[in-house]
């Protein structure tokens, strides 16, 4: 059997597959609170039936002014978790399993969608925008300019998190991931290029990691021993002086000992810079951390994802150990039975075909 079609139990869930869908932002909460609808539904659903064995869901905000755009998903409020609910059962009536990314936009909030024919940039206060927050006073560029979070901010931020985290177990989510990449808050925290701060959440790395590692650990107390986390990182921030692959090495075990269990890789985000885009451009960094996890004999898993296209790729990328999982983002979105598409000239026997497809069957 091939690789990417093997299950993978991390605690007390088994996903049936490696093949899992990226958390990628639908902006599509039409009436702004936050509460997912009917597209949301048609989209993961469709993922589930095509085959792919976790389902990642959108950065849903842990709270009103951590979304990114006033369209984002959330899970502040028990309204908003049962509108998960449906969603959640029909993902798992299609074998699949479901996760929902725990997100706070920090400092890159308060802006509009980016949809082709809307308005774009910032959302002001006349149009219902908010006041964004940050590790320091400097702003990402073009957009807010950010209040300083204080020790309390932080602390409170820590608390939304794990609240979001027992109402994701309350609908029924079989992981939660902490979103800490993307120059999203979680991240501007770990940067040196947008924390600045000389107190205990900033200038050494210590510091600077502290603000996450407490948030995992407050989310393992919160959702217990048997329930997976997740971590998404950027590796590096692609600058000079920024976040680097060497730093995110150093980050990983410290993830895995606050309670984390795989750790999703990705990059970039936080300030902008010249990327090397190409096929499987990020897979190296996710290499990187799962040597540095095998060597230290720790038993995270690690994620990978970035132009990521075909089955013969994502399995070479498992063979030879960059990674324990492949996920899809701009594949997912073209190809909503990817997996499916990809099992025949894998050669896998594996019985995932909705039998409402069968027919189609290679």
């Amino acid at each position: 059997m091939a690789r990417i079609f093997t299950p993978l139990r991390i605690r007390k869930l088994l996903v049936r597959n490696r093949i899992w869908l990226s958390p990628m932002c639908m902006y599509s909460c039409e009436n702004e609170d936050g509460i997912v609808g009917d597209w949301h539904s048609v989209h993961l659903g469709a993922r589930a039936a095509g085959g792919f064995g976790l389902i990642m869901t959108e950065a849903s905000a842990v709270s009103p002014e951590g979304r990114i755009s006033p369209h984002d998903a959330g899970i502040w409020n028990d309204d908003q978790a049962a509108a998960w609910k449906p969603i959640v059962e029909f993902v798992h009536s299609q074998g699949a399993a479901i996760g929902i990314q725990l997100a706070h936009a920090g400092r890159k909030a308060s802006t509009h969608r980016p949809f082709p024919g809307e308005i774009s940039g910032i959302v002001t206060a006349a149009n219902g925008g908010w006041d964004v927050i940050g590790p320091s006073a400097e702003r990402y560029p073009g957009l807010k300019n950010p209040t300083v979070m204080t020790t309390d901010d932080i602390e409170r931020v820590i608390a939304d998190f794990a609240s979001a985290a027992e109402r994701a177990i309350a609908a029924g989510f079989d992981a939660v991931e902490i979103h800490a990449a993307h120059g999203y808050l979680l991240h501007s925290f770990l940067s040196p290029l947008s924390n600045h701060r000389e107190d205990q959440w900033g200038d050494s790395f210590e510091n600077r990691t502290r603000f996450l590692l407490e948030t995992v650990k407050a989310v393992r107390s919160t959702v217990g021993d048997e329930f997976p986390i997740f971590v998404r990182v950027s590796a590096t921030d692609w600058a000079e002086r920024g976040w680097s692959i060497e730093d995110s090495t150093h980050l990983a075990p410290l993830l895995s000992d606050a309670g984390c269990d795989l750790i999703d890789v990705s990059s970039g985000g936080n300030v902008p810079a010249e990327i090397p885009l190409g096929p499987g451009y990020q897979v190296p960094l996710a290499a990187t951390i799962s040597a540095e996890l095998r060597e230290r004999a720790l038993d995270t898993y690690v994620g990978t994802v970035g132009l990521i296209t075909d089955g013969t790729q994502a399995e070479k990328i498992l063979a030879a150990g960059d990674a324990d999982v492949v996920l899809l983002g701009r594949a997912g979105l073209r190809e909503p039975n990817w997996p499916m598409a990809a099992k025949g000239p894998l050669r896998s026997d594996t019985p995932f075909w909705p039998p409402q497809y069968i027919r189609a069957e290679l």
